[in-house]
């Protein structure tokens, strides 16, 4: 199945664009010649990218019969000082909350979500992916 999305120019540096029926709106800031009307398109590959593996975790941890926890996701990049600024590193937080949370499994969940989330595979051959898991604010190892 083909993906697509179509992207329309509004003026100035906003475009929309239409993804699956939902239309998201992409700007810069007055010091980039924008009004700052939406987000700009790198940090949307960070949503991207929290996203999908988030999905993915949501679903293995429902398979494995983990209920009744929270989940938040950081993402962070710096971009480099050439152009293109790529991101020359990514960094993900996942931050797990509730009680007698099984952190084997947690970590298991997300360490399987980077093998089936195809936004991570693509990301991964461009720059390095740094992932760090937290239940309840202490760090659990990968």
């Amino acid at each position: 199945m083909t993906h697509s999305t179509s992207t329309h120019w509004l003026g100035d540096m906003a475009f929309e664009a239409n993804v699956n029926g939902h239309k998201i709106i992409m700007d810069t800031d007055a010091q980039g010649g924008g009004k700052d009307l939406g987000p700009r398109p790198k940090p949307l590959l960070l949503a991207a990218l929290s996203g999908c593996a988030g999905m993915e975790i949501v679903y293995l941890l429902k398979k494995m019969k983990i209920e009744n926890y929270n989940l938040s996701i950081e993402a962070e990049a710096d971009p480099v000082s050439e152009h293109p600024a790529v991101y020359k590193q990514i960094r993900l937080n996942f931050h797990f909350g509730g009680d007698n949370l099984p952190q084997d499994k947690i970590a298991q969940a997300v360490n399987l979500s980077f093998d089936y989330c195809p936004v991570y595979a693509m990301l991964s051959k461009a720059t390095e992916i740094i992932s760090r898991v937290f239940i309840n604010r202490i760090e659990v190892k990968l």
